[in-house]
């Protein structure tokens, strides 16, 4: 919205010698506010597309488990009593002689299961929208990303000692099936599969069920001469976004606390585990690092470390059950899906929260909720859906916009009777008891005349919220992945052209430079009629492209509503302010001409 990128319709005065005080204190509202978004998400975020996030979501506070205190990053095993004997290994060998492959399909996804370590080699989703774009053939997209495959396939189990993890994902499991097979040799869910291995006292055996939903239902249990060991399913995913700084996520370091859900995301996609037990669910997070080219584009440029983040959830009794949800962050999925409630049953706290709108959720979602219903009722395209709405959006913030242009105007008339008041006291210091006189002066000045000192900064204020909220909506729709808008074949990608980046650099000047300032010198108003285009359209070209329509057709709007504000009697007035007190700071006195009678 302009009014954040073009405060100069802004309440003159304030001290500082000067009738630009509130104009600067204005302008750092704007700039903070604005400098923080775009800056902290753009220069704190990683360059390539090989960082997730794991985030456990739990509604419950952290507690300790009765008998199950351990130090963080220990194994809870079982005890032998004393003088108990472990008993030896009795466990008749069970092991395939080859290597093979399971696949399930619904029409969601297409799972492909490797019997060696029984843990999927590929999970791909069906629907048509999400494709890998990152692929010169453009397929269907993988959450499996062969670059983090080397710490371990989703749905590889993680334990406490190195070598047994080791054994675990890469014996070779029979296979059991039960489903019906499609033509091309896929199981058609309903469906199950367990996977079987035992050697030297060691017995594993890994069960998943599946429906038509997104949903996986995934159990483990590890004996070792019959004691339960402690295995977890794990899960690494690459992704775009952090919510957490990786430096922050412990390599192996385990939470045993209720867990109603956690997960692994990133910007559009989620992986999260759902216990059958949240009371005693265990959490270890993994922390690894890939090198990757510094240029994408370009496989021979330099390498760049790049961190790998993932999960291994599990059960602090042994043996795992838990469901797991692979997909979208799209709202009405995630709603779908429920963490286990006390009745044992899918009935506890829903899974919604994986998009990330932050603390403005309670402004964020009925704006996402408004923007849907224009897509799907008669728009039928997310792009001209975005416009519709900035258009509606922008509106709806005018008449803020006319009250910070009449309290501006009723500073701007009053500002001669401020510099008075203020040259009374400019022989005092700032620490002088007597400066306090003049602030009252001040106070009841603008009290007589109807002023308020903030007008100018409230409505912005109340605009920024929803700006900062839309923003939001903006970058987490997993919707606008793909979508398509004449030029744009991605609305969540940077604009391939750079057209929007650079109208938002050329709307954004016009705008500043046909605003009237008279509280800002020559040096502030070039600041802001070229500096802030350039720095707001350069952060704005590396980001989502639905992100710049959005900012692009607002800037349009408010260009021309300047224009309009410019031909009323209230712009001319403001204008013609700006004029004479920047004639009076060159030095130009207009001429007087008298005439005899």
């Amino acid at each position: 919205m302009a009014e954040f990128r073009n405060p100069n319709l802004q309440a003159q005065g304030g001290d500082s010698g000067g009738s630009g005080g509130d104009m600067r204190s204005l302008l750092t509202i704007t700039l903070l506010g604005l400098v923080l978004l775009f800056g902290f998400q753009f220069f704190s975020k990683p360059k390539q597309p090989a960082t997730q996030t794991p985030t456990a979501q739990t509604q419950n506070q952290p507690q300790q488990l009765a008998g199950q205190a351990t130090a963080p990053g220990q194994p809870a095993q079982p005890q032998l009593a004393a003088g108990q004997v472990q008993a030896p290994a009795t466990t008749p060998s069970i092991a395939a002689s080859v290597i093979t492959e399971t696949t399930i399909e619904n029409e969601n996804y297409k799972i492909v299961f490797t019997n060696q370590g029984a843990q999927a080699k590929h999970w791909i989703l069906n629907r048509k929208q999400y494709k890998d774009h990152s692929e010169p053939d453009n397929h269907q997209l993988d959450l499996v990303n062969p670059k983090t495959t080397a710490f371990g396939l989703p749905l590889s189990l993680f334990t406490y000692e190195p070598e047994l993890t080791k054994q675990l994902n890469s014996a070779l499991y029979q296979v059991s099936v039960s489903g019906t097979t499609s033509p091309t040799g896929a199981l058609q869910v309903p469906a199950s599969v367990t996977f079987h291995y035992a050697a030297n006292g060691l017995d594993v055996v890994k069960t998943f069920r599946f429906d038509a939903s997104y949903v996986v239902t995934a159990e483990v249990q590890v004996r070792r001469n019959g004691a339960p060991v402690r295995a977890l399913f794990a899960w690494s995913l690459d992704g775009k976004d952090d919510s957490i700084d990786a430096k922050k996520i412990s390599n192996n370091a385990t939470r045993d606390e209720p867990y109603d859900y956690a997960a692994v995301i990133d910007l559009y996609f989620a992986s999260a585990f759902l216990p059958d037990s949240p009371a005693t669910t265990t959490v270890v997070t993994l922390h690894n690092s890939i090198q990757l080219p510094s240029d994408p584009s370009d496989p021979n440029s330099p390498k760049k470390p790049a961190d790998v983040l993932g999960l291994a959830v599990g059960d602090t009794r042994g043996i795992t059950r838990l469901r797991l949800y692979a997909g979208p962050k799209q709202l009405d999925l995630l709603k779908t899906v429920h963490a286990t409630g006390s009745d044992g049953k899918p009935t506890g706290p829903s899974v919604e929260p994986l998009i990330q709108y932050g603390w403005l959720t309670v402004i964020a979602k009925p704006l996402y909720l408004i923007l849907r219903f224009f897509y799907e009722h008669g728009i039928g395209n997310w792009g001209w859906a975005i416009i519709v709405f900035t258009v509606i959006f922008n509106l709806l913030m005018l008449p803020t916009r006319f009250w910070m242009m009449k309290s501006s105007l009723k500073m701007m008339r009053i500002q001669p009777k401020v510099e008075a008041i203020k040259k009374r006291y400019a022989h005092l210091k700032a620490t002088d008891p007597k400066r306090s006189d003049m602030n009252a002066e001040m106070m009841e000045l603008y009290k007589v005349e109807g002023v308020n000192m903030y007008g100018g900064c409230l409505p912005m204020l109340i605009q920024m919220p929803l700006f900062f909220a839309y923003f939001r909506v903006l970058q987490n729709t997993v919707e606008l992945r793909q979508a398509h808008w004449f030029w744009l074949t991605d609305l969540s990608s940077p604009d391939p052209l750079h057209i929007l980046p650079i109208l938002i650099i050329v709307t954004m000047f016009l705008t500043q430079y046909i605003t009237p300032s008279p509280g800002m010198d020559a040096a502030q108003r070039r600041m802001m009629a070229f500096m802030m285009p350039v720095v707001f359209g350069f952060m704005l070209w590396h980001y989502a492209s639905g992100l710049s329509l959005y900012w692009g057709t607002g800037n349009i709007i408010n260009l021309a509503i300047q224009l309009g504000i410019n031909q009323s009697h209230v712009g001319k007035e403001m204008h013609a302010i700006a004029s004479k007190r920047a004639a009076k700071k060159a030095g130009i006195n207009p001429k007087t001409i008298q005439g005899k009678r």
